[in-house]
């Protein structure tokens, strides 16, 4: 692609609103826009991250035996009665009415739409297990949106739903889920937590969220330094104005506050502040015999559902990502979310052999499945140097600058993380990036 016929208007305006580096970078660099009270549209460069993310999510499910489906984005609000949640939701649930006063509501989540589905249409216990889920857009009438994608009113979500004969091969698909989740994680470059946590409004009588550490965080966890261990603090700790003093410390405050107990391999416990991105519940037969779904046992009885729920905020992941990954001048994406791998920029593209040799390595890396984009504007307000604050405030992981070396066969590799320079020939500069990015 090339700069010149994709549409990203970075600019050095921030929102008066946008106190956190995602919310201000996605902004600024041409990701999202607002438009309206936690609202967001996606252009394009936010588009490509948005499906890059999706791609990973729906690989790894894919691969551990899920079934993707899509379900109505309007809910019946009788599926929400049934379960009792259409008042313990509270306002968070928008609720409408078509033209023939039919009650609906905008799917927050689909417990009791999923098991609609699965209700009378999965009868025996020759049939499970069985694990559905779907990428769709949510919403939830937050009462004060803010955060940009980290906390908006409309979203997209992975939400997952298992149904099983027993609670032994639902605790097998739960553990099952926390792998491949992990696995997920780990694709997208980041550094996480797995932690105990409370189960909210969901229910159920376990789960785990998963946490990406970062400075920003809303939730301040607990970690061991030695192993896999953590914990949100709302589930150790039962003293109330404990957990409300912690949260309002600094993150270099929490990170300098060693906990003098707990972790049993004996490894130093610590606190640190996480993004919840996942959330993976044990739900038993909590929906199931609300709204009455049953299937045969080998006995031939009725028998209601085991259940697991599971969960991944994949716009979230977009902020979190920024969150963990950036410096004074933008983001920085990992090479699996990143929208473009290389920046192409010419200096002056004005300058023929510039744009033609930019053009010719453009065209080398994208025949060597590099994903790149050439920055060939021309415009008298696109020199060097605004050239090279988009490179920075986008986050493309290298920039291959064409300029002032040129005569002397030369160009300039900059890597984003370090902001170093290195100066590469340019019959070397193709094999010098396949080695960058293997």
């Amino acid at each position: 692609m090339k700069f010149s016929r994709l549409l990203i208007p970075t600019t050095k305006e921030t929102p008066n609103d946008a106190t956190l580096p995602s919310h201000q970078f996605l902004i600024r660099g041409g990701f999202i826009n607002q438009q309206g009270s936690g609202l967001y549209n996606y252009l394009p460069l936010g588009k490509i991250v948005l499906e890059k993310i999706r791609a990973i999510v729906k690989d790894e499910l894919d691969k551990a035996g899920c079934n993707e489906v899509q379900l109505s984005f309007v809910t019946p609000l009788g599926f929400w009665e049934k379960s009792g949640r259409a008042d313990t939701m509270g306002k968070e649930m928008l609720r409408i009415q078509d033209r023939h006063q039919n009650d609906f509501v905008l799917s927050p989540t689909n417990e009791e739409a999923m098991v609609e589905l699965v209700k009378n249409r999965v009868k025996s216990y020759k049939d499970l297990p069985i694990n559905l889920y779907q990428i769709n857009t949510k919403f939830r009438d937050e009462a004060r949106p803010r955060f940009g994608l980290l906390r908006g009113r409309e979203f997209l979500m992975k939400d997952g739903y298992s149904f099983h004969a027993n609670k032994e091969d639902m605790e097998r698909e739960f553990d099952l889920m926390e792998t491949t989740y992990k696995k997920i994680f780990t694709r997208l470059g980041l550094d996480f937590r797995v932690v105990k946590a409370d189960s909210g409004a969901i229910g159920g009588s376990g789960s785990k969220e998963f946490h990406v550490l970062a400075n920003s965080g809303e939730d301040t966890i607990l970690v061991c330094e030695d192993c896999e261990y953590g914990a949100n603090i709302e589930t150790v700790y039962e003293n109330d104005d404990e957990v409300d003093t912690l949260n309002e410390l600094s993150y270099e405050q929490l990170q300098s506050k060693e906990v003098t107990q707990k972790c049993s391999c004996g490894g130093k416990l610590y606190f640190k502040k996480g993004i919840e991105v996942g959330h993976i519940f044990q739900l038993g037969d909590k929906y199931s015999s609300a709204l009455d779904a049953k299937f045969q046992d080998e006995n031939g009885k009725p028998k209601a559902f085991e259940m697991a729920t599971f969960g991944i905020g994949v716009s979230r992941l977009v902020a979190s990502v920024i969150e963990q990954n950036h410096d004074e001048y933008g983001s920085i994406w990992t090479p699996s979310t990143t929208p473009y791998m290389v920046d192409v920029i010419v200096s002056n593209a004005k300058k023929e052999n510039e744009l033609e040799t930019g053009a010719k390595i453009y065209e080398e890396l994208q025949q060597n499945n590099i994903s790149t984009i050439l920055d060939d504007r021309k415009e008298k307000k696109h020199t060097y140097g605004f050239k090279m604050g988009d490179f920075k405030l986008i986050g493309f992981p290298y920039a291959i600058v064409v300029g002032k070396k040129l005569s002397d066969g030369l160009v300039e590799v900059v890597n984003r993380k370090t902001l170093e320079s290195t100066e590469v020939t340019l019959d070397k500069i193709v094999e010098y990036i396949k080695e960058l990015v293997k």
